[in-house]
């Protein structure tokens, strides 16, 4: 490594731990998972970072994703998945990776994790998204109310038709 001739890469136990990727080499998910882990609240410290939150000090249980970030959760602290808002509903897998099921609505029964992101004291509701759905209605609800306003007729006064 550096002045030297030696490879920077380190072989993995496996029939194929020759073939590693080269630091350097692009990775064109990479944007596309960052992505994914600003809409869904993945934005936890890195270890070895400590799983405090950077907005309150409070200390997260802190759980790595499938696409690499890490997500701080409420220490324990399951809630009935049906209590909490779509995107904010996160389930930990036996190996302790944790999952957002989106939009996705809860099996009948199903306990999920909530993200410390929606419960920090530091951070308004409109900075930790806890309404984006609500939010979504809201707009939905002025469409309907605009489009009412604008063709508000009453149904006894329709035009000749001929």
């Amino acid at each position: 490594m550096g002045d030297t001739d030696e490879s920077s890469i380190i072989p993995l136990p496996g029939p194929d731990g020759h073939r590693q990727r080269p630091p350097d080499a692009p990775r064109p998910w990479e944007n596309t998972d960052r992505a994914q882990a600003a809409t869904e609240g993945a934005t936890g410290p890195e270890p070895p970072a400590p799983p405090e939150c950077p907005h309150c000090g409070l200390t997260g249980e802190r759980h790595v994703t499938y696409y690499g970030t890490h997500v701080l959760l409420e220490p324990d602290m399951p809630v009935p998945a049906h209590m909490v808002p779509a995107w904010h509903r996160w389930y930990v897998d036996s190996d302790g990776t944790a999952w957002n099921s989106r939009e996705d609505e809860p099996a009948p029964g199903a306990v999920c994790r909530v993200p410390h992101r929606i419960a920090c004291p530091g951070l308004s509701p409109e900075e930790a998204g806890i309404w984006r759905w609500l939010d979504a209605v809201r707009a939905e609800n002025a469409r309907r109310a605009q489009r009412k306003a604008d063709g508000d007729t009453d149904p006894a006064e329709l035009p000749n038709a001929g």
